[in-house]
């Protein structure tokens, strides 16, 4: 696999290998090659001396010029990387002396094409998403807008692109926050409306829950019943200022196993969105029952 990576590597690196003839400058394949393997035996031994080292570095240095940067570097390094040189240099032999080249172009373009129309590169041909689009519109609608707010045409100083987008972004995400802002405050005026502002006590929400329990209203009868247990546990201002869950305000009763009946079926219907039928109400009901009284009877 190192090899592999070693080789595409060299590829990559000789892009202009076999157009050096065409150079009046560079040196003649058969120079490069001949520099690359005297550079190759001077190192190629376990152990090689630093006198050798040099010798390789000159070699590279006037066979190949500055195209070998890797390898000058592996051989200047201190102490010398001779293992990844040697490697670099023998997948360089092997490409020198089997170029990558094809004798039926044609067929080569075929197969570069059989190979792109695969799926797994539909990507590259799809056209813009309808995101991208809607982006590529908005910057252009924010740069035209600014341009004539700002100036930037004719004979007038030209304004910076990205400062035109961070005015844009700017003013976008004020525009966000006002609208976010703005419907945060009716969410909560809608949420808050049927509620009474401020800590209750926990007889209010037993007294809640009976009430949305007659009311077939289940799922926000055990919600009220959690409130009681909780503000029975932990006093009124925790249901409505309390950072802790619920799970973790039932761990402070004297036995919190006893709650599960009320707490799992809660986390199902405010969490999980399940309905509550009759049986798992009135067992909630039933360990809850011991909370409706003072906390100190209670614990």
């Amino acid at each position: 696999m190192f090899r592999a990576i070693a080789l595409a590597a060299t590829v990559l690196a000789l892009g202009g290998v076999t157009a050096i003839p065409a150079s009046a400058d560079a040196p003649a394949p058969d120079v490069y090659r001949q520099a690359v393997q005297d550079a190759y035996d001077q190192v190629k031994v376990p152990a090689p001396t630093d006198a050798a080292r040099r010798q390789a570095i000159t070699a590279l240095e006037t066979g190949t010029g500055a195209s070998q940067p890797e390898i000058l570097k592996d051989l200047r390094r201190q102490p010398p990387d001779y293992v990844d040189a040697r490697a670099r240099m023998v997948a360089l032999l092997a490409f020198l002396d089997g170029p990558a080249n094809t004798s039926d172009p044609q067929l080569a373009q075929q197969r570069l094409h059989d190979v792109l129309a695969m799926p797994r590169y539909d990507a590259l041909r799809a056209p813009p998403s309808l995101l991208d689009r809607f982006g590529l519109w908005a910057r252009d609608l924010i740069r035209r807008l600014l341009r004539l707010l700002f100036g930037g045409g004719g004979g007038g100083p030209q304004i910076a692109n990205w400062f035109l987008y961070g005015i844009g972004a700017a003013v976008l995400a004020a525009i966000a926050v006002v609208v976010f802002r703005s419907a945060r405050g009716r969410f909560r005026e809608d949420v808050m409306a049927n509620q009474p502002a401020g800590p209750r006590a926990p007889a209010d929400y037993f007294a809640e829950a009976d009430r949305l329990a007659a009311d077939g209203d289940r799922v926000g009868a055990i919600r009220a019943l959690c409130a009681g247990v909780a503000a029975t546990l932990a006093g009124e201002h925790t249901w409505v200022g309390s950072p802790l869950t619920v799970r973790e305000i039932f761990q402070r009763a004297p036995d919190p196993t006893r709650l599960r009946a009320l707490l799992v079926p809660f986390e199902a219907a405010v969490y999980g969105g399940r309905e509550v039928d009759a049986a798992t109400y009135e067992r909630a009901a039933l360990v809850a029952a011991p909370y409706r009284q003072p906390v100190t009877v209670a614990a």
